[in-house]
């Protein structure tokens, strides 16, 4: 006799199909051990008819969750959990912005399977062009259509992900008279870029939206006003650190600002799959005057080193050259991967599992953290903890004594003299039972050293 399925059927909540809203469900209990390796799913006519579904739709979700290698058919006894592997270390890393864990080693050797099958020695030892194979750069543009960017794939260039086209982005745009605007809290690797290469780097107000126009006129003016010119540095998804994410009537007030100053802009729109839907790029409002960065290691996997720049006509040329100049071509094990991914769907369904897990995981520490405190979140996996600057200066080392590492909080700031400070928590790490130790200790530290408890309002 077969042993009867321990998992409880239910659909995800969410606006997603029948089959989506199945597949997320399992993917999550199968994540948090509450479906453990080698538990049975329920056998497709019965779940199909307990939770009101086709048995088409089952066995769609099904197949998806078995291409993800989180579940293994065996013939004549039904569908078994596969399990997800997961590392361990003495420290909890709440340091790194990376995605909850939501592949697993089936994928990955499937993945693998597949590339021996399907790459010959000639194809390998063979040189490609700089910006990819045409069939690969019309798969990114595809992916990227959701946030209303129409980009041409011969105008999407593949690089060795999104920090190799950002390095290109301002490599192009950036000369010696050039001032780098940017947030005044914003993404370390591109305060790293713009330092490294010697640039004038301005931070502008922030408020709960992101960039605030005023502060961005006010900029551009003065810019124009000493003859230098001006690029805007922006992230308008789930801005790195703080979390924001900006309407779509800034958006198109900051698309006009640029516009009536000439300003070129570059777009990171690395986190904009776990975006609300219809979150429109600002490059699909200022099409002529954006560069778009984009990537798959902060929505898939960080071991996916693919990352995407479009850019508008008269920037192609030496995008094209930069981009030869600096890798010659982006890996082909990795391009063939993604074209898997992309194509079978594999992606969109890890990408939704991310966004469920994050939003678990964001609500974790919403219940755990203390109730006074200071926090934003958004769809993303981290949290911004906004204080003064002594406070944040301090507990990432009494942070490290309690076995947790947070990053320095110097790093966000464009402008040393920047009066944002606070502590940025990144949440897709840990196993969710250590993230969970994590944050009770962080709760400890918080209560009591009083960092973030009546902190003040983002500026």
């Amino acid at each position: 006799m077969l042993l009867a399925s321990p998992w409880q059927p239910r659909l995800a909540d969410g606006r997603g199909s029948a089959s989506e809203r199945l597949v997320e469900a399992l993917a999550r209990d199968i994540a948090d051990g509450s479906l453990p390796p080698g538990a049975r799913l329920p056998a497709h006519r019965p779940l199909a008819w307990q939770l009101d579904i086709g048995i088409g739709t089952v066995t769609k979700a099904y197949a998806q969750l078995e291409r993800r290698g989180l579940v293994r058919s065996v013939h004549g006894r039904g569908m078994f959990v596969a399990g997800l592997s997961q590392a361990t270390s003495r420290m909890v890393d709440l340091s790194i912005n990376v995605p909850p864990q939501q592949l697993s080693d089936r994928l990955l050797a499937a993945s693998l399977a597949d590339l021996a099958r399907r790459l010959d020695a000639d194809s390998f030892g063979a040189y490609a062009t700089p910006a990819g194979r045409p069939e690969h750069r019309a798969l990114l543009a595809r992916w990227l259509a959701p946030t209303g960017l129409a980009a041409a794939p011969e105008r999407l260039l593949i690089c060795n992900g999104a920090q190799h086209a950002l390095a290109i982005a301002f490599a192009i745009t950036c000369g010696p008279d050039t001032e780098l605007l940017t947030e005044a809290l914003s993404y370390p690797g591109a305060i790293a870029l713009a330092r490294r290469r010697g640039l004038r780097l301005t931070g502008l107000a922030i408020d709960e939206e992101g960039l605030v126009p005023q502060a961005l006129d006010q900029a551009l003016h003065q810019a124009v006003s000493a003859g230098r010119r001006a690029v805007l540095y922006i992230t308008p998804t789930l801005h790195n650190p703080t979390t924001a994410t900006m309407s779509e009537a800034r958006r198109r007030e900051i698309a006009r600002l640029c516009r009536s100053h000439d300003a070129v802009i570059v777009e990171d729109d690395i986190h904009a799959a776990l975006a609300e839907p219809g979150t429109t790029a600002i490059a699909a409002l200022a099409p002529e005057r954006t560069l778009h960065v984009s990537g798959l290691s902060k929505v898939l996997s960080p071991g996916l080193r693919i990352g995407s720049l479009v850019v508008p006509e008269p920037w192609l040329e030496p995008a094209l050259a930069e981009l030869a100049a600096t890798c010659t071509m982006a890996s082909l094990l990795s391009c063939l991967i993604m074209e898997r991914w992309l194509s079978e769907d594999t992606a969109a369904s890890v990408a939704r599992s991310i966004r469920e897990e994050a939003s678990r995981r964001v609500a974790l520490a919403r219940e755990l953290l203390p109730p006074g405190i200071a926090m934003r979140s958004g769809n993303g996996f981290h949290l911004w903890l906004p204080m003064g600057p002594e406070r944040a200066k301090a507990l990432p080392a009494r942070a490290a004594a309690s076995g947790i590492l947070l990053p320095a909080p110097d790093i966000f700031l464009a402008d040393a003299h920047s009066p944002s400070w606070g502590i940025r928590a990144s949440l897709g790490g840990p196993k969710l039972a250590r993230l969970q130790d994590a944050l009770a200790s962080l709760r400890a530290l918080l209560l009591d050293s009083g960092c973030g408890l009546q902190a003040p309002a983002m500026p």
